[in-house]
């Protein structure tokens, strides 16, 4: 097994975290990883749960085995990713079609797209998957004045996006009248980001190259919180961050070639240098290539044009997927060096994902 000295130094890793100097376990549990459903995922055979020696003595080896043989489980659960449709678009033809940012809504019935042809761009989830459509129309499409970084669903109004574009400006648009109602203009460079408060739906915060993060009210269209980053410019390293369902876990990557998860309950103090996990196989050194966590998994792309997903026990991936270079014109396959996966995003916590790169190609995976 090529990759058994990884597996050997995770499993070392997680009953280090568990297992004081003195040789007592820690009282605290890692959770067992579930799915939606509830269950938790087993493979055909497997012990996860069952694990108990003859004796009865038990109680310290489970602690730190179990979680090991379930997190190998879900590592072992898939085989591949499948390509459940690929998203043929009408304006293949367009130069410019490089996918910045893919966003589902609240309900997973829709997802959208955006980047550097300064579109919006909604489509039916479950209307993809039907082949029989040679061209795929959005049912909806906006049009903004700059390049567009993100976008971000409000998970509690369904028919609001926001967006943030490479001139500093953060909009709200409705999508059921495909038209932008609120405009802001704080910030003084690029807007990377923006995501919506999970507590309050009128609150939304933005990240720029000028340093800045700041929070808005949108109803009212004013800036609510203005922090200053004293470090260096973001720009000197691009970054990305994604909570998991847990708010003391996160991942993060940048063009450093570095993904990592990070226990951000495990410091007192504001400064982490010691992950949970490094995760190697997929490159990284000058592009964006998304960032997306769903039950454990974390996707990512790479400048290989290639999709990983890595579970979050184990630095070595679980699947990976590369895209085919095809020209739009003879639609034949072309080995294009200069093509990077731009952009990942998991429909909710499903096995699902929807993946594009930096032809505007976009496909629906799913591990299987």
């Amino acid at each position: 097994m090529k990759n058994f000295k990884k597996l050997e130094a995770a499993y070392l890793s997680l009953r280090g975290r568990l297992v004081k100097p003195t040789g007592k376990l820690l009282n605290r549990k890692l959770p067992i990883v579930k799915t939606g459903g509830g269950s938790t995922i087993k493979t055909e055979g497997s012990s996860v749960g069952e694990f108990s020696s003859k004796d009865g003595n038990d109680g310290g080896k489970s602690e730190w085995i179990d979680p090991f043989l379930d997190n190998l489980c879900r590592y072992l659960s898939f085989s591949k990713l499948k390509v459940r449709a690929d998203l043929k678009q009408g304006d293949l033809l367009n130069s410019s079609n490089l996918i910045c940012c893919l966003a589902f809504d609240r309900d997973k019935d829709f997802f959208a797209t955006s980047g550097v042809n300064r579109k919006i761009k909604i489509f039916e989830f479950d209307m993809l998957l039907d082949n029989e459509h040679d061209i795929h129309y959005p049912v909806a499409e906006m049009a903004s004045r700059s390049k567009l970084s993100s976008i971000c669903w409000n998970s509690y109004i369904k028919s609001q996006i926001a967006s943030s574009d490479f001139e500093g400006v953060v909009q709200i648009w409705d999508v059921a009248r495909s038209q932008a109602v609120v405009e802001m203009k704080e910030h003084e460079r690029r807007v990377w980001s923006v995501d919506f408060s999970l507590s309050d739906p009128t609150k939304l915060a933005s990240g720029s190259d000028d340093g800045t993060v700041k929070l808005w009210n949108i109803n009212q269209a004013m800036l609510f919180l203005h922090l200053v980053e004293q470090a260096s410019v973001l720009s000197e390293r691009k970054q990305m961050c994604a909570p998991f369902n847990s708010h003391l876990i996160a991942a993060s990557a940048s063009t450093d070639n570095s993904l990592k998860l990070w226990d951000l309950s495990g410091s007192a103090s504001r400064v982490l240098d010691n992950p949970l996990q490094t995760f190697t196989g997929h490159t990284n050194i000058k592009n964006f290539v998304g960032l997306s966590i769903s039950d454990g998994y974390i996707a990512t792309g790479s400048e290989t044009n290639e999709v990983f997903v890595y579970h979050k026990a184990f630095p070595m991936p679980v699947l990976s997927y590369k895209f085919n270079s095809t020209d739009p014109i003879s639609g034949r396959e072309a080995d294009d060096a200069s093509q990077f996966i731009s952009s990942v995003c998991w429909r909710g916590q499903s096995s699902a994902l929807v993946a594009a790169n930096s032809s505007g190609n976009i496909k629906i995976l799913d591990m299987v």
